[in-house]
């Protein structure tokens, strides 16, 4: 056993470390201006913006609810998620990489999996209150009702964490710097959103994008959080494409994760 395993061993980070950390990444993500206000305000805006278009169709279409309740919602809250895991966390943990935090925590007994812990909360709160923003702006300027199935929404919603995260953990394990952090995020959020419904309902694609779509975190996300606002039961493909993407993207982000 080496001098720095045996550090480790006898001074352990205690629960006040890993609070001091997790409120420290806090305050940086807090800092960053952008990465802040746009997965808070970009969602929000274009959930605004369908709302103030809205004329009421389509409601045989989505269970007897408006588009707003069963479509513009869920749309709004998976991208709220998708942009605070696929974008922001990455470009966090390539910076930290890039000017050598990870690899300075790496000898100490501040293990660097405290910063990937911390980030993960860090993040999940910035998402929460995206959502809690979203939703309650929904209800009061739009009168959204909530999901007939609240339980399985809920359910639904964390595993769509689980896989956009894993994603994001994904991008920071194979971006040399925040550059290309930012930029791969970029391109998988966008690309997410243009086949998962972003742009409209998946059905208005071609067969074979709308096919694809239903096989990315983002449309499976939105579908089965929609079923969930209808009352149904989520489809067993969506869960399996999150499930499914959460372990797949988890486990390569564990192997090609460089601290250095």
């Amino acid at each position: 056993m080496n001098e720095t395993t045996t550090t480790r061993a006898t001074h352990r980070p205690g629960i006040n470390a890993w609070a001091r950390m997790t409120w420290t990444e806090g305050k940086l993500v807090a800092r960053d201006t952008a990465g802040l206000i746009i997965p808070l305000g970009l969602p929000l805006l274009i959930m605004i913006m369908h709302g103030l278009g809205s004329d009421g169709a389509g409601v045989e279409e989505f269970g007897g609810l408006p588009p707003m309740d069963a479509y513009v919602v869920p749309l709004v809250l998976v991208m709220v998620t998708a942009i605070v895991g696929m974008v922001n966390m990455p470009s966090f943990l390539a910076t930290y990489r890039k000017t050598g935090v990870l690899r300075r925590l790496s000898v100490t007994p501040a293990h660097p999996i405290m910063v990937l812990v911390a980030q993960v909360l860090v993040s999940l709160a910035q998402t929460l209150v995206g959502v809690a923003l979203a939703v309650v702006v929904a209800g009061f300027a739009f009168d959204v009702s909530a999901p007939n199935h609240l339980a399985g929404a809920i359910g639904v919603f964390f595993l769509v964490c689980a896989a956009m995260y894993a994603v994001g953990m994904l991008v920071a394990a194979i971006s040399p710097t925040t550059n290309a952090a930012l930029a791969i995020g970029l391109v998988l959020f966008f690309g997410n959103l243009a086949l998962g419904g972003g742009f409209g309902p998946r059905e208005n694609l071609p067969d074979g994008l709308a096919t694809i779509g239903e096989y990315l975190p983002f449309g499976a996300g939105v579908d089965a959080l929609s079923a969930t606002w209808i009352g149904e039961a989520p489809d067993a493909l969506h869960l399996g494409v999150l499930a499914g993407i959460t372990v797949l993207a988890g486990a390569a982000a564990t192997r090609f994760f460089r601290w250095q």
